[in-house]
């Protein structure tokens, strides 16, 4: 059998089981968005997955489990990304395939959220007239005045606002060296954050304004936990705003090393299980290892 068709059994076999369990959560009361085609982005990720490499130069669906694929075209799904928008990218992790969202990905799942009518980021350029107030216990933006020249003076810091349906403005606001302890806690080097400042600064606040507003949203536990799985994946240090600076960080990161991500609460398996089974692993949160044996055993490469 060729490679070609290899590949092609081992996508309808992923793609059938993460329609299977993304029914099942759909049961469970998970709600896409409205214009959103599940069989087309799950289409797009497999024709992106198969440009994925390691560091060695090896496919994707090659050195990754296959549980660790279907768990990230789940949290895809689920959170109603598509690699075709340029909202999300996948990157290989020693034997794990883990879903990244970009800038705009953020920005299209903050917006799912009930009460969230829109979200931005702006960096503070020496220069700039930037002003701020705290009324009422929060932070509100008062003026941010800025000039095209100013784009190429030193970064002073970065803000992100959420904007509710009630046009309630939420402001977040770090300094740079606040930006600066963000990324020093990166796994990896500093040269994505050299090459695209303004960008990966606008990311760690946008990530940051994200992290406290998701989880204090009352809205679906199933879209909540895949949109943290998702941001613990990138932590900051993802590029993740056009598709030339994704391919720099994919190409600087792969395969770097494995991240340990501590346990997540995970969504129930669709086989039966006691009531008293424990957490499934760290890298398995919806439970695809036991359905199906790892890709390294399907293909023959």
């Amino acid at each position: 059998m060729s490679t070609t068709n290899q590949v092609a059994i081992i996508q309808k076999d992923i793609t059938d089981d993460v329609n299977r369990s993304l029914t099942r959560l759909q049961d469970d009361g998970l709600i896409l968005p409205l214009n959103y085609n599940a069989s087309n982005a799950l289409k797009s990720a497999f024709f992106k997955l198969q440009e994925v490499q390691d560091k060695n130069g090896k496919p994707a669906l090659e050195v990754c489990s296959r549980e660790s694929v279907a768990n990230a075209l789940l949290d895809m799904v689920v959170q109603g990304l598509s690699p075709a928008k340029t909202q999300c990218y996948f990157i290989v992790y020693g034997s794990k395939l883990q879903l990244n969202r970009s800038y705009f990905g953020t920005q299209a799942v903050l917006k799912r959220l009930s009460n969230v009518k829109d979200i931005w980021a702006n960096v503070i350029y020496k220069g700039d007239v930037f002003e701020y107030e705290v009324a009422g216990g929060r932070e509100k933006l008062v003026k941010h005045e800025t000039s095209f020249e100013n784009r190429d003076n030193e970064i002073l810091g970065v803000y992100a606002v959420v904007k509710t349906l009630e046009d309630e403005e939420i402001l977040t606001v770090m300094t740079k060296k606040e930006v600066d302890a963000s990324w020093s806690q990166s796994k990896t080097s500093q040269s994505v954050h050299k090459k695209f400042p303004q960008e990966m600064a606008k990311r760690t606040v946008i990530n940051r304004a994200a992290k406290a507003y998701i989880n204090t949203s009352d809205d679906s536990d199933l879209l909540v936990d895949a949109i943290n799985r998702s941001t613990e994946n990138e932590y900051d240090d993802r590029i993740d705003v056009t598709p030339e600076e994704v391919k720099a960080e994919i190409a600087e990161h792969a395969n770097r090393e494995v991240i340990d991500v501590k346990p997540d609460v995970t969504l129930s398996s669709s086989k039966q299980q006691p009531v008293s089974s424990t957490k499934k692993p760290v890298d398995d949160p919806h439970g695809f290892a036991g359905d199906v044996p790892p890709v390294e055993q399907e293909l023959d490469f």
